[in-house]
């Protein structure tokens, strides 16, 4: 089939997940602005590009891998690759170009360790997590831990090292995948079992019932250690609460039914759940009194030069 060269964008977005590489995006710029450092708009910019565009490339090469198997599910039967609007080269060489601007734009425009994170991930997502999904349930472990990297590399993006609030962001997004992607697969298993995928669902329903449980529990006791790490002010897991108490209800629910209704609720409510948080984060960042001290002092340097 020829490349319809009109909707080559709509093609490039498709493949990329473009919704999926959004919340890759949004959990990186959120691991930005939460750091304790200077905000920088380039510093910024880059890091939303190159996130955005290794992500592209990570679901580009995974799409290229599972087009026998996406073919065999109502879910994923209508891929650009399984209907053959783009050849499979057409679709390495976007990987190919997208994966290797991005990490340059990450290594340039932000550090080498945002790169080097950047890369793991890449590595992680298609390389280890695509040919897992075949083989072993321990796959959505590995893919929470793809989905936990984000944060971590916009908070390296902004201050070139890691330390304890990045790592509790990175937890709870690690968290909070396991709700999130265990109630969008259960109401999938006819789709993954007839492909070969070992999801969770599919292999041990009741497992992926407390597993998702579980998590919501977790993020919960997380957001309680924010303010220890000192991500937060004490008031965050105050006024998170409501919102996590309301999470691990619906995961309650989810544990105790196990049906499409009360799975598809956790899942719905899990697409609102991390921007919620997430803005609640940004909300209560604590005030950095040190850098207020060295503008203060750098306003009185200038002051007395200028005197002088």
């Amino acid at each position: 089939m020829k490349t319809d060269n009109n909707k080559l964008m709509q093609y490039y977005f498709r493949l990329s997940k473009i919704r999926l590489t959004g919340l890759v995006v949004l959990t990186a710029m959120a691991g930005y602005a939460m750091a304790p450092a200077a905000f920088d708009p380039i510093g910024f910019t880059m890091v939303t590009l190159g996130t955005g565009l290794t992500s592209a490339s990570a679901n580009a090469i995974n799409q290229f891998f599972e087009v026998p198997f996406d073919s065999q599910m109502n879910r994923t039967k209508n891929r650009v690759l399984v209907r053959g609007y783009l050849s499979p080269l057409h679709a390495v060489t976007f990987a190919a170009v997208s994966g290797s601007v991005g990490l340059v734009v990450l290594a340039l425009g932000a550090n080498p360790l945002t790169a080097a994170l950047g890369a793991f991930n890449l590595g992680l997502y298609t390389l280890v997590y695509t040919p897992m999904k075949r083989h072993t349930i321990l796959n959505t472990w590995v893919g929470s831990v793809v989905g936990a990297v984000p944060p971590l590399m916009g908070w390296a993006a902004c201050t070139g090292s890691l330390d304890p609030g990045a790592w509790i962001m990175a937890a709870i997004m690690f968290c909070w995948q396991f709700p999130h992607f265990n109630a969008l697969s259960w109401n999938l298993r006819p789709d993954y079992s007839r492909a070969g995928y070992r999801m969770m669902s599919v292999v041990d329903p009741n497992l992926c019932k407390r597993v998702a449980l579980r998590h919501t529990v977790g993020i919960t006791g997380l957001c309680f250690l924010a303010p220890v790490a000192g991500l937060t002010t004490p008031l965050f897991p105050v006024m998170s609460l409501p919102l996590n108490l309301y999470f691990t209800y619906l995961g309650w629910k989810f544990y105790q039914q196990g049906d499409s209704s009360s799975s598809r609720s956790l899942f719905r409510f899990s697409l609102l759940h991390i921007p919620l948080l997430i803005l609640l984060m940004i909300v209560n960042k604590p005030s950095r009194k040190n850098d207020s001290k060295d503008s203060g002092k750098e306003s009185v340097t200038v002051v007395q030069s200028e005197l002088t």
